[in-house]
C-alpha cells in the first residue's frame, strides 16, 4: 500500500467539517459543468491553440467576480482567489487543470458531444479536469464573498500538457508557481470507478522523452549493396537492437523502456535510399535512469552506426521527469476524500501503481510539494475500459462533481501549512 496514514504528521484536516452547504453548492453547479465539459468535448483544441477554451473559461470566471490572467502565449489562465484580510506572504494553495486535446479522431458515434473537429479529440479527460477546476473556482468565489475561504487559492488552467516538455513550463515562466506552497491535480483514470480516487506516495508516473534518429548514406542500386550503405537494413537493426542494448547497460530497477512508434525509409523496391528515420520514446521509472539515458543512447548509436557504415544524428527531446507525489499531500487527499464520500465504510480511496505515462505536472513539483490523484471515471458495472489516448475514450460525468467537492474540501480546510 502506498497510501499514508491520514493521521501522520501534517495530514490532520478539517475536511470532515467543511461547510454544510458544500455538497448542495456543487450539486447546483453540476448541470452547468457537465454542459461545459460537453462543449469542450465538441470543440477540442491542441496545445497552445486553446484560444476558444481560454475565452470560455475567462468569461465564466469574470462573471463569477474573479480576475483571471491570460498567460503570455494567449492560451491558459491563472486565477488568484485571495480572501479579505490575507496577510502578505501567505502561500497559495494551487489546483491545476490541463486544457488541451489530442491529435486523434473521436471514434464515438453514439453521444451528442462527439468532437466536431476532424483529427482532434479530448481523449485524455482534460475537458473533465478543466471542468473540475472551473467548478472549484465558482465554489470558492462564493466562499470568498461569504467569508468561508480563509486561505489564498490559485487556479491554474494550463495549456499544452500533451506537447513535450509541457505547458507547465509556460505557467512557471509566467510566475504561476510564485508564492505557491502546495499544489494538487487530478487525472482521469478509466480503470477506477466513479466516486473513487486512486493514490500513490512517491512516483506515480514516469519520465518520458522523445527521440528521432536520422541515418544517412550515399544510396544506390539494390543490385550493388556492397558499394553503398544499406540504410533499410541499418535502420531495421537499430530498431531491433537499441532497446535491448540500452536495457542491458542500465540498472533494471530504473525501469527504462525504449519503444519505437515510427520507422521510415525508401520509396522504391530497387533503390537503396539515402535517408532513414526512426522515432520513439524513452520512459524511465527513476530519475537516475532519466538522467543517464541520453548520453548512453548516443554511445550505443555511434557503435551500431559504425558497424553499418551509416552517418547519424540524434534529435533527443527532453520531455518530463516522473511525477513524485509528496506524502503529506497524498495524506490530505486521502483524508478529504474519505471525509466527503466515505460514509458507511464505503471504499472511496484505493492504491494505484506507477504508470509509464508521462505527465508535466512533475515540473510543478520541482517548485512546491503536491500530489496528483487518479480520478475515477468508469461507470459502476461497466466492463468496458475506454483507455486514455483512444478515440472511444469517455467518462461517467458524475466524476466532475466528485472532483469539485474533493478540491473544495481541501481549499476550505481550517488547517493550513
Amino acid at each position: 500500500m502506498n497510501r499514508p496514514d491520514p493521521a501522520q504528521s501534517g495530514a490532520t484536516l478539517a475536511a470532515a467539517r467543511p461547510p454544510a452547504e458544500l455538497r448542495a453548492r456543487v450539486s447546483r453547479l453540476e448541470p452547468e459543468l457537465v454542459a461545459f465539459r460537453r462543449d469542450l468535448h465538441r470543440h477540442p483544441e491542441l496545445g497552445r491553440q486553446e484560444f476558444r477554451t481560454t475565452n470560455l473559461l475567462r468569461d465564466r470566471l469574470v462573471a463569477a467576480g474573479l480576475d483571471p490572467r491570460v498567460l503570455p502565449g494567449g492560451t491558459g489562465l491563472l486565477v488568484d482567489i485571495v480572501p479579505a484580510g490575507t496577510l502578505p506572504g501567505t502561500e497559495f494553495l494551487a489546483f491545476r487543470a490541463d486544457i488541451d486535446a489530442l491529435p486523434i479522431d473521436d471514434a464515438k458515434t453514439d453521444v451528442p458531444y462527439r468532437s466536431t473537429v476532424p483529427g482532434r479529440a479530448h481523449a485524455c479527460g482534460h475537458d473533465v479536469h478543466t471542468s473540475v477546476v472551473l467548478g472549484l473556482g465558482l465554489v470558492l468565489a462564493e466562499a470568498a464573498r461569504t467569508g468561508e475561504l480563509r486561505r489564498p487559492v490559485r487556479l491554474v488552467f494550463q495549456p499544452a500538457e500533451e506537447v513535450m516538455p509541457g505547458g507547465a513550463l509556460d505557467v512557471i515562466k509566467a510566475g504561476g508557481m510564485d508564492g505557491v506552497g502546495r499544489i494538487f491535480a487530478v487525472h482521469c483514470d478509466p480503470k477506477v470507478e466513479v466516486g473513487r480516487i486512486a493514490l500513490r506516495t512517491g512516483a506515480i508516473t514516469s519520465a518520458c522523452d522523445r527521440l528521432v534518429l536520422h541515418l544517412d548514406g550515399p544510396g544506390g542500386h539494390t543490385a550493388r549493396p556492397h558499394l553503398t550503405t544499406d540504410l533499410v537494413t541499418a535502420i531495421a537493426r537499430m530498431a531491433a537492437d537499441l532497446p535491448g542494448a540500452l536495457a542491458r547497460r542500465m540498472d533494471p530497477r530504473w525501469g527504462v523502456s525504449l519503444v519505437w512508434g515510427r520507422i521510415a525509409s525508401g520509396s522504391a523496391p530497387n533503390v537503396i535510399p539515402q535517408h532513414a528515420e526512426l522515432e520513439g520514446t524513452v520512459r524511465c521509472l527513476e530519475l537516475d535512469g532519466w538522467r543517464e539515458a541520453p548520453d548512453l543512447l548516443h554511445e550505443l548509436i555511434a557503435k551500431l552506426a559504425e558497424t553499418n557504415r551509416a552517418k547519424w544524428t540524434l534529435d533527443y527531446h527532453r520531455g518530463v521527469p516522473p511525477v513524485v507525489n509528496e506524502a503529506v499531500s497524498v495524506a490530505r487527499l486521502d483524508a478529504a476524500m474519505t471525509a466527503r464520500f466515505g460514509s458507511d465504510g464505503a471504499q472511496v480511496v484505493e492504491s494505484t501503481e506507477q504508470s509509464l505515462g508521462g505527465e508535466d505536472f512533475s515540473w510543478y513539483l520541482e517548485h512546491a510539494p503536491g500530489a496528483l490523484a487518479r480520478l475515477g471515471v468508469r461507470a459502476p458495472g461497466d466492463p468496458t475500459v475506454r483507455d486514455l489516448h483512444q478515440g472511444r475514450f469517455d467518462v461517467d460525468e458524475r466524476a466532475i462533481g466528485v472532483g469539485v467537492e474533493l478540491f473544495a474540501a481541501l481549499a476550505l480546510e481550517d488547517d493550513q501549512d
